[in-house]
Parts: C-alpha cells; structure tokens; sequence
C-alpha cells in the first residue's frame, strides 16, 4: 500500500474551513492539536468533505489505473466513521460505516468505478465519546514508480515569500521525501540569501538547496533554467513555483505521487487561493478559447468560493470534473521527460508562458490535470492591475505569439479583432502609455521571432522608460500627492457592469466624439476635476471624464487621467494599421513562427540567453 494523500490540518486556524466542514447543527467543531492530529469534544460531528482533506476521486479515476483507495484512520475513543461519495452532480451517498472503541484503526476502501465524470470521497466522524484522530491518510494498493520532483522557483525582489516558502517546504519530511532539490532562481537585486532566516532554511532543507543567480528574464526565464537544473539533477518532475505566494506543503507530496500514479506523462497542476482572503477559491481549471484565443475557467459556472460560508458539499460545480488546457506557473508539476520531448518556456518574459506551454503539451499528447488538493495562496488578479502598466505590452505580444502557434481558426479567429477593442477601450479611458505598449507588441510580432530571445534582456528597461512620456504612468503617492481635485467626492455612474449591445454602440460613440473634442481647458490640465475609488475607474466610468485621479487602495496611491486629443488621433490611426497589417499577414507570419517554434524553446537556446555552459542539456 502506498499513501497518497495525508490528512492535515492548518496551524492558521483562519484557514480551517478548507481542511474541516462541520455541520452547521454541530454543537462543537474540531480541535487542531498538530499538522496531522485532532480532536473531537464528545457529542460532536466533524465532516471531511473539505477541499484539503476530500479525496478527488474523479480525477484518480480518469487519469490512473487504480481501482480502488482506502481511507486509513488511527482514531482512540468511541464513536462512528462514516465514508461517503459524491457523484458529478454533487450528490453524496453513505458507503459505509463503522463503529470504534478504544484506541483502532479504521479502514474505509472506495473503489473508483463509475468515477471519472465526477466525484469525491470523504469520511465524517460522530464522536460519542470525547476522540483523538492521532493521523489519517488515504493510500492505494498499486506498485507506483517512485517520483522525485526537482521545486523549482524563481524570484524578483521576493526574498521574505522565498524564504518563507523554503520553511514550508522544510517543515514537512513527507514532503522532503519526494524532494530531490530545491532551486532558487534569484534574479532580483533584494537577495534571498541576505533575507533574515534564510540560513535556517537552508540548513533544514539537509542540502537539497541550489541557489543560482541570473540576469532578471522573468517568469519565462527563471523557470525555463528551473526546468534545466531538474534534468540535470535527474529529478522525474520539475515543480514551478511563484515567488510571491504561501504554500501548503502537503500539495507537494500529492502533485508527485498523482504524476507517479498517471497511466501517461501528465503535467499536475495546483489551484490558488487569495492570499488576502484565505478561504477563498479563485482559480482553478484553465482553458484558452479558441474562438479568441483568451484563456479563462474551463467550467461554465466557475464563480469564486468563499469556504467560509460555503462547502464543497455545496459547491456542486467542483464535483464535475473539468478539462484544462494548462495550469497557471504559480505552481505547476511538469514531467522532466515531457521537457525533454517538447522544450523550455517560450521566451516571453512573463505572460502566456504557462498556456502557450499547456497547448503545446496537449498538441504533444500530454494531458493537463489541475488536481484538487494541491493548492497554494497568491496575490489575486483582482489585486493587481497589470493591464495598464509595462506588462500590457506581453500580455498583447504573447497572446497574439501564442495564437499564432496554437489557434486553430483562420487568422486567428477573432483574437485581432478583440485585440483592437481593447486597444479603442485603453484610448478611451485615456491610458495612453498602455496603448502605446500594445502597438509596441503588435509592432515587434510583425518583425518576426527573432526578436524574442534578443531583447529578453532589454525590452524591460525599454518599456519603462516609454512611461516618461505619458503622465498617467506616473504613480502618485501620499508623500508626492497629486493636485487636490477640484470635486474629490466625485459620484460616479451606478452602472454594476459596462453597456451592451445597442447600449455599448451608443457609449463607444460618445466617448469616441468626447475624446475627439476641443482640448481640456488649462484649469483641468493643472488638477484632477474629479477623484475616484479604485474600484470605480472602470472602463465605462473613466471616459466620461476630462480629468481625473483614481485612488489605488489604502495607501492612497493614484493615477492622473487627463484627455488628450492629439495622442488619441495617433495612437488609434496607428493601433489600426498594425491590426491590418497583422491580418493580412498571418498565414506568412503563421508559418515561420511555427518553423521556428522549436529552437526557441530549446535549451541550447535558453542556455545562451541565460549564460550558461549548455553542456548535456
């Protein structure tokens, strides 16, 4: 028997409803006593159909050829363990029950028939007596090859998050177990080596840590020389890790042992939490669609779960089990044999690399699978507004790189045309720097993918300076405020969300005839007329302005839109030229970035972008 999936526990007690549902009749919950054990008052009920601690048995099912798992359970006092299953559609049924008395052992096996459509297990315990749960875990009776993993992360200027997330690591020998290596790509100036604590995470780690410093090239980057340094160390899996995130160790072991179970090479792939809101879901299965080539949830009625007030008994959607394109690189396990088979990361810098990576995958034959379970906490999308900022410029390049790699429709479907909206919606919420970026990008995919690797080291510096020129891209702050505006408790409109259809033809023409109007009068141009929220600079809020601050959160930071009629003119005349052009030469562009795709990402390549002796790689 092997275990596949132990039962934890958190030692952040905010974060319990991930790890134990209690009944919400229940007259007392659980008590934590360590990261394996706990327990139960008597006359208590504790339900495990928790997202940490259910077992996701509709993706062993489809994924792997074992028939069966058993929940194991040291258990001391008297009461009842109950096994339940859930079906695609969320609806659970009692398997089994057993009664204990004194200190046992309780066994519980579930066989996988009938699951791969959907579906997880659990088990529930009713405490007659005050019980101690001393460990649990779930195991298969299957002779598994013996994975190792190679955690690779890379880090800018995160060197707290890094140490942090080597303490995690270090703190679980279940986890060490898989673990051959951990390598820490530092490309930061703040070095993770110089952070407070970082000796005694290393030392903990018993020397599995590699420490490698290179030039900043990005997520692309430090995670393409994460994926050389695991096929040099001959781990069988490489695990990519964000820097900036809090990681439940225990995903480790999972991510390897699911990866060692699959019938094929599959990359396992983890979900995120908010790292701000602990209990909430907010990303989990992906896909790009083909239609405009934009990725997005794989299931239809995806939607944000707060654990805190929900459960997965409830959350009937997660019992479906989804299909995925790729996995986000926050934290991904990717088999070092497919590296070896389809290469390293585009070389994109950051953005598209984790979806061009799943597509090229899946073309490949490698199946994605973004396992419950394995899990960590990020900075949310929500939380960050890298649209407007120098990253507009590779969300566009690499989004239109990645379609012409991977789409499957003519000229890319409609992927130029919602590129070119997005462009006339920057322009009319007066972002002009964001603008320029995205027709920089435009620009550059029409030079050819020479460009890539050749400015992986420059383009950075470039962008950045661009927003000297464009004075929203100057960030005010509570030392350096901006002018007070002239009517700072602005009302904004009650629209939830931005017009539609007719309503949305009507508002893009107005807005377009406003941006076309006499200049702003000097009065605005010296200070904001109006002040908004963070939450309020909204597409469809911002154009009906001349001039205005929007506030970025509880720092008070902000941003200075002011309308400019001449930059509006140039940029949309020249956003439609290069879209044109784009168009008319896709299929040209279509097949020699395709030609070339394959020694972009080889190693050789990435060897001397990076620096380093390519050698046997």
């Amino acid at each position: 028997m092997i275990i596949v999936q132990h039962v934890v526990f958190p030692l952040d007690l905010d974060k319990l409803p991930l790890y134990v549902e209690s009944p919400r009749d229940a007259t007392s919950s659980v008590d934590v006593v360590s990261r394996r054990s706990a327990r139960l008052v008597a006359g208590s009920d504790a339900s495990f159909a928790s997202y940490f601690n259910a077992f996701p048995l509709m993706h062993w099912a489809a994924n792997t050829s074992v028939r069966a798992v058993t929940a194991v359970l040291e258990l001391s006092g008297r009461g009842q363990v109950r096994l339940v299953r859930s079906d695609a559609r969320g609806r659970a049924s009692r398997l089994e029950a057993v009664r204990f008395d004194g200190a046992e052992q309780v066994r519980l096996t579930v066989p996988t028939t009938g699951a791969a459509d959907g579906g997880w297990c659990w088990f529930e315990i009713t405490a007659s007596t005050d019980v101690e749960l001393a460990s649990a875990h779930w195991e298969v009776d299957e002779d598994l090859a013996a994975g190792s993993v190679t955690v690779a992360v890379t880090t800018f200027n995160k060197p707290d998050y890094c140490v942090r997330t080597l303490g995690a690591i270090a703190s679980d020998d279940d986890v060490l177990e898989v673990v051959d290596q951990v390598v820490v790509v530092d490309q930061g100036t703040r070095k993770v080596a110089d952070e407070p604590g970082f000796g005694e995470a290393r030392d903990a780690l018993g020397g599995r840590l590699t420490m490698v410093e290179q030039p900043n090239l990005g997520g692309s980057g430090g995670f393409s020389r994460g994926m050389i340094e695991a096929s040099r160390a001959g781990s069988t899996h490489v695990l990519l890790l964000d820097d900036d995130v809090a990681v439940e160790p225990e995903s480790v072991f999972r991510a390897v042992r699911f990866a060692d179970a699959c019938t094929r090479p599959t990359i396992v792939g983890g979900h995120m939490f908010d790292m701000y809101r602990p209990t909430n879901l907010h990303a989990v299965s992906e896909i790009v669609q083909q239609s405009n080539f934009m990725w997005g949830p794989a299931d239809p009625d995806h939607r944000l779960v707060d654990f805190s007030d929900e459960s997965l008994r409830t959350t009937r959607w997660l019992h479906r089990r989804p299909r995925a394109d790729y996995n986000g690189w926050w934290m991904c396990l990717v088999p070092t044999a497919v590296v070896r088979e389809i290469g390293l990361s585009m070389p994109y810098f950051i953005k598209w690399d984790d979806a061009e990576y799943g597509l090229r995958a899946k073309a490949a034959g490698v199946p994605t699978v973004s396992l419950p379970g394995v899990a960590l906490w990020h900075i949310t999308w929500q939380d960050k507004d890298d649209a407007i900022d120098w990253q507009a410029y590779f969300h566009a390049r690499n989004r239109i790189v990645s379609g012409l790699l991977h789409s499957e429709r003519p000229h890319g479907g409609a992927l130029l045309a919602d590129s070119s909206r997005l462009n006339l919606k920057h322009l009319l919420s007066m972002q002009y720097y964001a603008t320029s970026l995205r027709n920089a990008a435009l620009r550059d995919v029409l030079e050819g993918p020479g460009q890539l690797h050749a400015t992986m080291r420059t383009r950075l510096g470039e962008l950045r300076a661009m927003a000297q020129e464009f004075g929203e891209a100057r960030t005010y702050t509570p030392e350096n405020p901006a002018p007070p505006a002239a009517r700072p408790a602005t009302e904004p409109s009650s629209r939830e969300r931005g017009p539609r259809g007719a309503a949305l033809a009507v508002f893009t023409l107005r807005a377009v005839l406003r941006q076309l109007a006499l200049p702003v009068p000097a009065e605005k141009r010296r200070r904001p007329d109006a002040q908004l929220e963070r939450g309020q600079g909204v597409w469809w809020e911002l154009p009906r302005h001349d001039s205005v601050l929007v506030l970025a959160g509880e720092d008070r930071t902000g941003s200075w839109y002011v309308r400019d009629r001449r930059a509006f003119v140039a940029l949309w005349w020249e956003s439609i030229r290069l879209h044109r052009e784009l168009k008319r030469r896709w299929p040209e562009l279509q097949a020699v970035y395709r030609e070339r795709a394959a020694s972009l990402v080889a190693p050789s390549a990435w060897s001397a972008t990076i620096g380093i002796d390519h050698g046997d790689d």
